[in-house]
């Protein structure tokens, strides 16, 4: 079995107040890892959950077909929009 390590080369530097960093110590203790893998763990979490609803779109079987069944419609005819289109564009020549 071949293992392969991850060297972490960029820093990160946070700052925070007393009580933030008395915290995030007594959570590091508890899980029982050291501050680095405490930190980068919580942060890529974090960020996942950011970036969730921009990277992956997923529906269950039957919002999916709901979904569908919404873009199978018709578009309604705006006339706002359909007056906005036919302008000519104020960046043209």
């Amino acid at each position: 079995m071949t293992s392969s390590i991850r060297t972490r080369d960029k820093r990160l530097e946070v700052r925070t107040t007393q009580e933030e960093r008395d915290l995030i110590n007594r959570a590091v203790e508890e899980v029982g890892t050291d501050l680095t893998t405490f930190v980068v763990a919580n942060l890529v979490d974090a960020s996942r959950q950011v970036l969730a609803d921009r990277d992956h779109f997923a529906l269950s079987i039957e919002v999916a077909s709901q979904w569908d069944q919404m873009n199978e419609l018709p578009a309604r005819e705006l006339s706002g929009l359909r007056r906005l289109m036919n302008r000519p564009s104020p960046f043209g020549e």
